[in-house]
């Protein structure tokens, strides 16, 4: 997206944005600015599988953010008023540096990322391809594709492999699948990832997650290595449904840290 110098971007409040990504899907981008006005620091939230930009969960998670950092709120291709069909972290990664891009030509200084499950490891392997972010946060991720070792895992994995499968999701939870799957060279994974990061990682992840173990939190935050800072909370179960007001407000502290007083 090219800024237009008539804008005086200074003034710009929430607004709503067709967002082209690089391989021609639209999707659905929406910001909203810090309370206090500043544009030091946008953050770009990636959301889980089968939500969207509406869901009262991220719409409270924005509300958290917005007390430190600008929010673009955006609905992964297949999900919500996106075009396109849900690659399950493949293609996603453009979509993110589309709100990216989107959020520079606001006036933002620097972005940051945070991603909930699906969204997590679209935002790692966003921070990894691209970069250009200030900070990334991955909550409840996986640590890799094509992990079935817990029931919901498995039980997905069947919904979307099969035709009737994705015709459930798309009827109950209104997020289109695509059936073609990934061609080489395949995506690299969400340790992987994090290995090749140059920005700080915030892993956060729960004691009570029914689809990924604390094993995978783990895994990423090794592979980040200096870069790399752990939370495992406890009684945390997965993903937005289960972020309260005080997760909340540490993440937005911790995306977008308040600065140190002069010595």
């Amino acid at each position: 997206m090219v800024a237009d110098p008539h804008v005086d971007v200074s003034r710009i409040g929430p607004r709503r944005q067709r967002l082209l990504t690089d391989d021609g899907t639209v999707i659905h981008a929406e910001h909203s600015p810090a309370r206090s006005g500043s544009r030091d620091l946008a953050v770009v939230v990636a959301h889980g599988f089968m939500l969207h930009s509406g869901h009262p969960r991220l719409r409270r998670i924005a509300a958290w953010l917005r007390e430190r950092a600008g929010v673009v709120l955006i609905d992964l291709r297949g999900h919500g008023r996106s075009g396109g069909e849900c690659t399950l972290g493949w293609r996603e990664v453009l979509d993110v540096d589309a709100a990216v891009s989107w959020a520079r030509w606001l006036g933002y200084r620097s972005v940051a990322t945070v991603g909930f499950s699906l969204g997590a490891a679209v935002v790692l392997r966003h921070g990894a391809l691209f970069g250009g972010v200030e900070r990334i946060a991955a909550v409840s991720g996986p640590g890799q594709w094509y992990y079935r070792g817990t029931p919901r895992m498995r039980l997905l994995h069947q919904l979307v492999l099969s035709r009737r499968g994705r015709l459930t999701i798309r009827m109950l939870r209104r997020t289109t699948v695509a059936s073609r799957e990934w061609t080489e060279p395949l995506p690299i994974d969400p340790v992987e990832a994090a290995g090749r990061l140059a920005a700080p990682l915030l892993v956060v992840h729960g004691d009570r997650d029914d689809l990924f173990p604390v094993e995978h939190a783990q895994r990423l935050n090794a592979a980040a290595g200096a870069r790399g800072t752990l939370w495992l909370e406890p009684g945390f179960g997965h993903a937005e449904v289960a972020v309260g007001a005080d997760l909340g407000r540490r993440l937005a502290g911790w995306l977008a840290p308040a600065p140190r007083p002069m010595a």
